[in-house]
């Protein structure tokens, strides 16, 4: 076998692996995670306004309290487009109540427990004066945002199902961790090198390929007799 055959062969396995490695990652990383910049204040001072961030996709019912999700608001909300983000304080079957006086300070209650919300803006965890008692359906979500004095909520919408927004409409859990995302990502670039390798290669085996017939002497022309 030529060098040049070898040379053809190595490129098309190296550009098929990094393609093969490029776009499964890229397609894994679109279907398992999202991005989105946060376009207000609601959820300071956890998250600021643009700041980037990065959710899993996972389904309204694997959410827990304390989660932040990502969800397609109602149209109450007034948002036509895109998604809201919030913090998850009920669940289906919890009793949520606000406020409870816990020495000097006034804490949100889920199921007649005092929450620790170390996250809430200035430690209020009312914010708006707002008083509310409620009972979250099973498979929809009471959510609040950590900035309670300047955020759009459940607790302005407790004439459509209490508040509360249904489990289906959550798209992602926001994570702090990027572990995953990265290396998908790195992993993609991986594959785009390689198939660039992939190509080098191919180059490489068809200038050997054409060095070697310009090398080839031509076959002399039959002498006729006279």
């Amino acid at each position: 076998m030529g060098r040049g055959r070898r040379l053809g062969i190595a490129a098309l396995v190296v550009a098929s692996l990094g393609l093969a490695l490029a776009i499964g990652d890229f397609a894994y990383l679109r279907t398992a995670y999202g991005a989105s910049t946060v376009g207000g204040s609601s959820m300071s001072p956890t998250y600021e306004q643009g700041d980037r961030v990065f959710w899993e996709r996972v389904d309204g019912s694997e959410v827990r309290r304390g989660d932040v999700v990502m969800f397609r608001a109602p149209e109450s909300y007034g948002v036509l487009d895109g998604l809201l983000m919030k913090r998850v304080i009920g669940v289906g079957g919890d009793r949520v109540v606000c406020c409870a006086h816990v020495g000097s300070r006034e804490r949100v209650t889920v199921n007649g427990r005092p929450v620790e919300e170390p996250y809430v803006r200035g430690g209020d965890a009312d914010g708006v004066h707002k008083p509310y008692a409620v009972t979250v359906p099973r498979g929809r979500l009471f959510l609040l945002g950590d900035y309670r004095a300047n955020s759009q909520d459940s607790r302005f919408h407790l004439d459509e199902q209490d508040g509360t927004v249904s489990a289906d409409a959550v798209r992602g859990r926001v994570t702090g961790d990027r572990t995953a995302p990265a290396l998908l990502l790195a992993f993609t670039l991986v594959g785009g090198v390689l198939v660039l390798t992939g190509i080098g290669l191919g180059i490489g085996a068809w200038a050997v390929r054409r060095r070697k017939l310009v090398q080839v002497p031509p076959a002399p022309w039959p002498v006729r007799p006279v």
